[in-house]
């Protein structure tokens, strides 16, 4: 497998925008025989860039995630980037899992601070990391993975100074060594581009990737952006309340709106698309298909 850094270098200097999936670890045996007998096959017809694959909160699908890459990896021949949190673990732990993904073929790793177990106030494990920063700056130091981080358009929900200090610490933690920056979903192209235009005026060069999900559902959308501190404009709910019950119009809609937020962010500059699949494939190669990217 390959850097991702190398992968979108190719792909900026031919002027086409990188390509990039999400997916989590399964919950049950049924749902990985779906994912990879029908799901991932779909995706593939994309020709993604390459893929990421999520980690529980603390820590839970720490072995079924680097599993997931390795398979994505090896039957599929798509680079995809292993998910790593600060959450439980001490530094000796953290070097024993990177030791397992070098073990596997795993090259990329998306370096997070985390979520604690549902439930339970985020603590630093005695011996362990705070910051994802510093996450970050342990893998430069080790050597021999790709780094990305994640970026919050709006600002990180537990960050009480607000946006402006948030987008700060995003500087620092790219500094310490990083490839590239993921968004967390966002509904307004606005924030990506302030974030973007911030992140500019800091010197940054990483290629930071939109984050988007195609709604398929009213009730999850809100769920998603209340967990997560993404604003839903009131236009999009309105709309979605318009619609009500109807599950086929919802993600219709869905459609509609992640392609117009896709259309204006490519044409305004951004370094290609990250899709939040939720381990589906119909809206997100609908989208692809509507961009021309099919």
């Amino acid at each position: 497998m390959r850097f991702i850094r190398d992968i979108h270098a190719e792909k900026e200097a031919t002027g086409k925008p990188t390509i990039s999936f999400e997916f989590f670890p399964f919950k049950t045996s049924e749902g990985e025989e779906t994912f990879f007998d029908k799901t991932l096959p779909a995706l593939m017809t994309a020709r993604p860039d390459y893929a990421s694959v999520t980690y529980g909160a603390g820590g839970s699908t720490r072995e079924k995630t680097l599993e997931i890459v390795e398979r994505i990896q090896n039957d599929f021949d798509l680079t995809t980037m292993a998910h790593l949190t600060c959450v439980r673990h001490t530094q000796a732990e953290i070097g024993g899992i990177l030791d397992e993904a070098a073990q596997r073929g795993i090259q990329n790793i998306l370096a997070l601070r985390g979520d604690p177990p549902p439930g339970e106030e985020w603590a630093q494990a005695k011996g362990g990391f705070e910051y994802a920063s510093e996450l970050v700056s342990f893998l430069r130091e080790r050597g021999g993975f790709g780094v990305g981080v994640a970026g919050f358009p709006e600002g990180h929900i537990d960050c009480s100074e607000g946006r402006d200090v948030d987008w700060h610490h995003l500087v620092g933690k790219i500094n310490s060594g990083v490839d590239l920056i993921i968004t967390q979903m966002f509904f307004d192209n606005a924030d990506y581009f302030q974030l973007a235009d911030f992140l500019g005026g800091q010197g940054v060069s990483a290629p930071l990737f939109p984050g988007i999900i195609p709604v398929a559902s009213a009730a999850q959308i809100k769920k998603f952006s209340t967990m997560c501190g993404a604003t839903l404009p009131n236009k999009f709910v309105s709309r979605l309340d318009s619609l009500g019950d109807d599950a086929e119009a919802v993600r219709e809609y869905g459609i509609e709106y992640a392609t117009g937020q896709c259309r204006e962010l490519l044409e305004r500059g951004a370094p290609g698309l990250h899709f939040y699949t939720l381990n589906k494939s119909k809206s997100v190669l609908r989208i692809l298909d509507n961009l021309g990217l099919g």
